[in-house]
């Protein structure tokens, strides 16, 4: 498949993402990322930042499991279906209406997953963003008025692939050592050291190469708008207006 502009995939998942939020379903919450996951499988490089929804999906599934245990936990009771009956913490006359604990109904956990799901697909959905694009092409595409801002963006999207292919690298390096399973607090003091000698290292290559705006730019292989950007890009604000007109 030809080489896509660096902005459609973000295009996509931001319009895919108004559109899991404004229908506020767990159904087009789970559907939007198993085509994430499609995309990412198909069509993502061999690259640091190709792992970072998968890295994302993780952090969706951890935030997923919190969401469930403090909604079921704490929150305004819900009535419905009883699962279960937990002791009742009591708090101040302040908050009342809210509890910690008593009667777990079957609404309210189908509502904490429910809104956790919605979460998970945001983050991954950012997270397939990053992933199918370069950030080195972003950046050349990037307007030279707001230059700066997006050298700043794309150092922010990178932190998560270099962070992914650090501790992959880390415990590769533990594995060599007979350390077939190592703990986080082993890998966390070499995370540290690698971030602070790549920050290090990125500082001095911009500093050589004279970071700062330049109005001039160079066009040697310009970064064009296909068809098969426009027909992604038109999908996805489709799905979206369907949408918008489904929850009116």
């Amino acid at each position: 498949m030809r080489s896509l502009h660096p902005l459609t995939w973000w295009i996509w998942s931001l319009l895919t993402i108004c559109a899991v939020i404004s229908a506020d379903s767990a159904w087009l919450a789970v559907s939007a990322m198993a085509v994430a996951a499609i995309l990412v499988w198909r069509f993502a490089a061999a690259a640091p930042w190709a792992k970072s929804f998968w890295f994302s999906l993780r952090i969706g599934a951890f935030i997923l499991i919190i969401r469930t245990i403090v909604g079921v936990l704490i929150g305004v009771p819900i009535p419905g279906t009883k699962l279960a009956t937990l002791p009742i913490v009591p708090l101040p006359h302040w908050l009342a209406g809210i509890r910690i604990g008593g009667v777990i109904t079957q609404e309210r956990l189908l509502s904490s997953i429910h809104e956790g799901l919605i979460i998970v697909a945001v983050i991954s959905l950012f997270g397939a963003a990053v992933s199918l694009t370069s950030p080195h092409k972003l950046l050349r595409v990037t307007p030279v008025a707001i230059y700066e801002f997006g050298v700043a963006t794309v150092i922010a999207t990178s932190a998560l692939p270099n962070m992914v292919q650090s501790i992959s690298r880390i415990r590769r390096a533990r594995a060599l050592r007979g350390d077939e399973k190592p703990s986080w607090r082993s890998i966390a003091l070499p995370l540290l050291e690698d971030s602070l000698s790549r920050s290090l290292e990125l500082a001095a290559a911009m500093d050589a190469r004279g970071f700062g705006v330049n109005r001039k730019r160079s066009r040697y292989r310009p970064i064009t708008w296909h068809g098969v950007d426009s027909v992604i890009v038109l999908t996805s604000a489709v799905v979206l207006a369907v949408t918008l007109v489904a929850v009116r």
